[in-house]
């Protein structure tokens, strides 16, 4: 945790300290089985070839099989070992990992952003899994080869030493040097694939709109930046890569040479030439491997870095006890919103209290507060100031996973999950029963349109819900909303798609939600989104200017409950007549052929020039009118007189 003495990201990785101390173990038998070619060498140059004894060459050919088959094994089981530790770290922090991603859109990341943690995890576990480590690990033994040339003569270690420091300030040179190339293109590549989700997400606007061009060109300056970047570092890492290996042959060919030159004076015999060669280049294999593995060390580097920032937050707070579900009210104090990223409040000062069987309506123009004020009530979105209280207590004194089941949730964009339907009702709930999902449809109104399809609720949908029509995502996430019968469900925009069935639905949900003693907040922008609800909220300008009765707030009784959920919006005629020259009941045939979705949208679109009251008087008074059009409308027509000739 955030709180704890070690950071989450280190105490995985030093949980690893056993495997570390068994790969160490197993490569210090490794290094030393690495000196059997060139012992075998000299053996060979040294006695064989003196003595000419067949016996003694069988001898130690059959110790040196031996040697490599227990190294080859040893390293076997080394990179067996690495690729376990990769994995035992990615199981311990890939939990966290998703926690950051889910919680990265939420605190106002870009979807570049939202994917690093992945990215950043996946890059360490790979450099754990490779031959990177033991590169790392092996370069402790150097020494071990560098002495033993000092054993064969000073000159050979010496020219050893110097090829090592070398090398050495090769590979120091190449990290700095790549480390900017390294990010930028971890960067630039991070953006081409957000580009390439979006425009897999918004394939259907691309084509219809004629866009696909010129996302293309968009994508493609995406695209050669980081191609651009890419090369730079393969330039840098590759050049110095490459100059590493020449620089190693070269030294393998000085030691020779220098060793040829030690034979002729006497001062070094023929196998200890070849096992001298042999041995500078073991030595300076570790680096080499080192300095081709260095891409990804610097990937696996900076996103060790990253995640020792981001998991620790992401790392969901332990509390003590958890609390009884909700049944009896909630409380918002004061609250105030200062979306992420963001510096300005969107909402200010709103304050209202409601209890167990309340629903409420909140209206406004659009960018007036409401849908923040939903993400807040939901706890997406934490206050800047004040506090939202479920039975009085704070919702963060929840844990996230119990505040989730007491809460439902729709919000405006409906996204579904890949799955069927059924899972995606249950919120993908591994113990959820044919009766919870059941309930859940039936409350939304939802069975039949459900089972009417072929597969029923087995049926697939893709991403979002792509195999469905706008409605019945709508309603299917109605569905999911009141899946475990919820205490506090919230409503963001639930009828912006709905026909005038689903209007219905919609109305019996929310008085049955009531009914059972839960909470339920709509905002809408159609007076059929506030037939079920029994106040009313006003939200302008981010506060929450008016809040009562429903009818109270609306300025007319019973308007609201005779307005006809569902009604559509009629298109207006070609050339309509003028208020002052239509009959009353010509108004209020107008006035219902418009429909209140209509009404109430010209309504509240006129806010900015009028006041909240007078506004609200127009929309009582139009819905009034409508509903009196409606009832005309259903009244029969007086019968008509007929007289005989």
């Amino acid at each position: 945790m955030a709180g704890s003495s070690k950071n989450v990201v280190v105490r995985a990785m030093t949980d690893t300290r056993a495997a570390w101390i068994h790969v160490t173990v197993f490569s210090a038998v490794v290094n030393v089985l690495m000196l059997t070619g060139s012992l075998y060498m000299m053996q060979v140059y040294d006695r064989v070839l003196a003595s000419r004894s067949i016996p003694t060459l069988v001898g130690i050919s059959l110790l040196a099989l031996s040697a490599y088959a227990l190294q080859g094994w040893l390293d076997h089981v080394r990179l067996r070992m690495l690729g376990r530790i990769g994995s035992s770290v990615d199981a311990a922090l890939s939990p966290l990992t998703l926690h950051a991603a889910m919680n990265a859109p939420l605190k106002g990341a870009s979807p570049v952003d939202s994917l690093t943690p992945f990215r950043d995890l996946a890059a360490i576990r790979a450099f754990l899994s490779s031959l990177g480590p033991t590169a790392l690990i092996d370069m402790p033994f150097t020494p071990l080869f560098i002495i033993v040339c000092f054993a064969l003569h000073p000159w050979l270690g010496w020219l050893a030493v110097g090829g090592l420091l070398t090398i050495v300030a090769l590979t120091l040179i190449a990290e700095r040097l790549s480390t900017a190339p390294g990010q930028d293109s971890s960067k630039s590549n991070a953006e081409q694939t957000a580009m390439l989700e979006a425009g897999r997400r918004n394939a259907e606007a691309l084509s219809a709109l004629g866009m696909r061009s010129t996302f293309a060109a968009r994508f493609n300056d995406v695209h050669g930046r980081h191609v651009e970047d890419t090369m730079k570092l393969t330039e840098r890492t590759g050049g110095l890569g490459s100059f590493a290996k020449m620089f190693r042959f070269v030294l393998q060919s000085a030691v020779l040479g220098l060793g040829g030159y030690l034979v002729v004076r006497g001062e070094l015999s023929g196998g200890s030439m070849l096992a001298a060669s042999i041995m500078t280049a073991r030595a300076l294999a570790p680096v080499e491997l080192a300095v081709s593995h260095l891409k990804s060390f610097i990937a696996a580097k900076e996103g060790y870095r990253r995640l020792k920032v981001m998991l620790p937050d992401a790392e969901p707070r332990k509390l003590s006890m958890d609390l009884p579900p909700p049944r009896h009210s909630l409380g918002v104090e004061d609250l105030a919103i200062v979306p992420p990223g963001g510096r300005q409040a969107i909402i200010a000062g709103i304050s209202f209290a409601i209890s167990a069987g309340d629903g409420v309506g909140l209206i406004g123009p659009s960018g007036s507060g409401k849908s923040t004020l939903a993400r807040a009530l939901v706890g997406i979105w934490q206050p800047a100031r004040g506090v939202i209280r479920l039975d009085g207590a704070a919702l963060t004194q929840w844990h996230p996973d119990s505040l989730g089941r007491a809460i439902g949730y729709l919000p405006q964009d409906v996204e579904l999950f890949p799955g069927t339907i059924a899972e995606n009702i249950a919120r993908f709930d591994p113990q959820a029963t044919t009766e919870k999902i059941l309930a859940a449809t039936r409350m939304a109104g939802a069975h039949s349109m459900i089972v009417a399809m072929r597969e029923g609720y087995e049926t697939v949908v893709g991403e979002g819900g792509a195999s469905l029509s706008g409605g019945q995502r709508q309603r299917i996430a109605l569905a999911r909303a009141l899946y475990g019968d919820p205490f506090l469900v919230v409503l963001d925009e639930p009828n912006s798609s709905l026909d005038a069935e689903g209007d219905l639905a919609l109305a019996a949900a929310v008085r049955a939600v009531r009914g059972r003693g839960g909470i339920v907040v709509v905002i809408t922008h159609r007076p059929s989104g506030l037939a079920g609800v029994d106040k009313v909220g006003m939200m302008i300008e981010g506060r929450l200017t008016r809040f009562g009765a429903r009818d109270e707030v609306l300025g007319e009784s019973g308007v609201v409950a005779r307005a006809e959920p569902g009604q559509s919006v009629q298109p207006a005629a070609p050339a309509p007549q003028r208020d002052s020259d239509m009959p009353a009941h010509a108004k209020a045939g107008s006035v219902a052929a418009d429909g209140p979705g209509q009404i109430l949208a010209t309504s509240l679109g006129s806010l900015d020039s009028q006041s909240p009251a007078s506004v609200l008087q127009q929309v009582a008074s139009a819905m009034r009118t409508a509903d009196a059009g409606a009832t005309a409308k259903r009244a029969p027509a007086p019968a008509r007189k007929t007289t005989r000739s």
